[in-house]
């Protein structure tokens, strides 16, 4: 499968927190071309500020393997992580991380552009159209 094929498996986790009232970013972890995770945003349905749909992500990423480094993974999520995300990827050491759109307003390049592992390969804007229409149409609905 391609970037472009896993993507599409996060905007489908990005479109059940939609139908659930969650900000719709949904992310998947693949190793060795399997996937091991499968998350979205959760901190409505949590009442976790945190429940982040990266951080969901990490965690059962993490428990699949039962280690705490996911150096050999991809993590595909729809919208560029949060700083708070970023971070707790920086410390799992990501191998590779796949966003759709990009975040101006709340995106880890904004405030921690160094926080990410040093190795960790970064690609953006894959599906950055239906993730971007996906947010906007969830917001336009709030306002």
């Amino acid at each position: 499968m391609t970037d472009n094929d896993y993507m599409k498996l996060a905007l489908a986790e990005a479109q059940k927190a939609y139908d659930k009232d969650e900000v719709p970013i949904g992310a998947i972890v693949v190793c060795n071309n399997r996937i091991i995770a499968r998350c979205h945003n959760m901190t409505e349905t949590l009442n976790d500020v945190t429940a982040h749909a990266e951080m969901q992500a990490i965690t059962a990423a993490a428990n699949h393997i039962g280690g705490k480094y996911l150096n050999e993974c991809t993590l595909y999520v729809t919208v560029e992580p949060c700083p708070m995300c970023a971070g707790a990827l920086g410390w799992s050491q990501l191998g590779r991380l796949v966003y759709g759109a990009g975040d101006e307003k709340r995106g880890y390049r904004r405030y921690a552009p160094d926080v990410l592992h040093p190795r960790t390969e970064v690609i953006e804007g894959v599906c950055s159209e239906e993730s971007t229409a996906l947010m906007k149409k969830f917001f336009a609905n709030k306002r």
